[in-house]
């Protein structure tokens, strides 16, 4: 049995996505900025594609930016601000559990002197406090941006507030979206941002395409330059196939997104139960209730992540150990670190990622497989051996 379970790294793309696409490769060819019938027709899709990318998220389809994917989409809306609102101020508060897209992007700024960049940590839970932001604003406070749902452990952020508390002091906020959409309802006008990041294949739209919301009267630079392409903001060629497959796949998660939310968070839960009932010495990381209902992360005590990560790998089960862009390091995830985490739990910490696409069959065969192989991992640890009869563990509140 093959059995996906990172499908916050990447999904598959949905079969209706595929079949909206195809067209767009062979018959519909044209460039969407030429004045011609075959350009035209392209340009039709795209706007198309645009409205509905707007309905997902309650905006208008001018505010709709289209960009190659989230990360350019995060680099865009920290470095593009930074520049726009420079002469008001140089400072940039993010949390320190983001994407690195958005850690690297602040670093790069910084960096450049630009900016001055405050991280906020979170707790135990994974969540940023409302007050930590507040308590880092100073007069010179250009931008903040953090992420909706955090992609290691799920865990969702008070983006609305902090909206509120910026709004009043004027302070651009800007979201990486890019776990949230089509998962969770996410809605702009509630959320009350200026900017927000989405990627097509996080939500089973295709690879390549993504878009940057921006509020109307907010200003942000153009990383790329050479036409005057979506609004000026971002110069380049259309890639009309996947922006209609980003908009194809947009309509579904509106269309299908209540239903799935169920589905989905009940086989998480499921395989939450099974594990912290069958395997000792198990922790769940982050928060409970506020995460999104597709993400856990187990630490399993007394191994490493990959090892597990490797022998699952061989039965046909994909998992991670952290975010995608991470893997192939070997320190510890810099989120779990943040939540209080030893190393040692840490780089014992296996991410588990559903879709739609699950079953019930997938998870109880995924628990089996991955049960037997910390059970085996672990005979080779004295320390294993010890807990066992009552020796010192992390994880002796969730021992079971």
């Amino acid at each position: 049995m093959k059995v996906y379970l990172d499908n916050n790294a990447t999904t598959r793309t949905d079969p209706e996505v595929v079949e909206a696409m195809k067209p767009y490769f062979t018959d519909i060819f044209g460039n969407a900025s030429s004045l011609h019938g075959f350009g035209q027709e392209a340009r039709k899709a795209v706007e198309e594609a645009r409205e509905k990318v707007a309905a997902l998220i309650n905006c208008e389809p001018a505010e709709v930016i289209f960009t190659s994917g989230g990360t350019e989409s995060d680099n865009q809306a920290i470095r593009g601000a930074a520049e726009k609102y420079a002469k008001k101020g140089n400072h940039v508060i993010t949390s320190a559990i983001e994407h690195p897209a958005i850690l690297e992007s602040c670093l790069h700024i910084q960096e450049r002197g630009y900016n001055d960049v405050s991280f906020v940590s979170t707790g135990e839970d994974g969540i940023v406090k409302l007050d930590d932001f507040e308590n880092m604003i100073t007069d010179k406070t250009v931008l903040i941006s953090v992420m909706l749902a955090n992609n290691e452990t799920g865990a969702i952020q008070p983006v609305k507030d902090i909206s509120a508390l910026a709004r009043e002091k004027g302070i651009i906020v800007h979201t990486d979206a890019v776990q949230a959409i089509g998962k969770i309802p996410v809605d702009v006008q509630d959320l009350g941002v200026n900017l927000l990041s989405m990627s097509a294949h996080k939500f089973h739209g295709p690879n390549g395409v993504g878009i940057l919301y921006v509020r109307k009267g907010t200003k942000v630079g153009s990383l790329m330059h050479g036409g005057s392409h979506e609004n000026k903001l971002r110069a380049g060629t259309l890639n009309v196939p996947g922006v209609v497959g980003l908009g194809k796949a947009a309509e579904i998660a509106l269309r299908d997104l209540g239903e799935n939310i169920e589905k989905i968070r009940s086989l998480r839960d499921r395989l939450e139960k099974e594990f912290t009932s069958k395997v000792k010495f198990t922790k769940v990381n982050g928060n409970r209730k506020k995460r999104l209902p597709n993400t856990t992360n187990i630490s399993f005590e007394f191994i490493e992540g990959e090892g597990v990560m490797l022998s699952a790998d061989l039965k046909g089960i994909a998992v991670s150990t952290g975010s995608a862009c991470a893997s192939g390091k070997l320190e510890a995830s810099h989120v779990l670190l943040d939540l209080g985490l030893s190393h040692a739990l840490a780089q014992g910490a296996i991410r588990f990622s559903l879709s739609r696409y699950n079953t019930q069959e997938e998870i109880d065969y995924s628990v089996g497989v991955i049960a037997e192989a910390v059970e085996r991992l672990r005979g080779m640890s004295p320390l294993y051996e010890d807990a066992l009869k009552g020796g010192t563990c992390e994880t002796a509140e969730y021992a079971n």
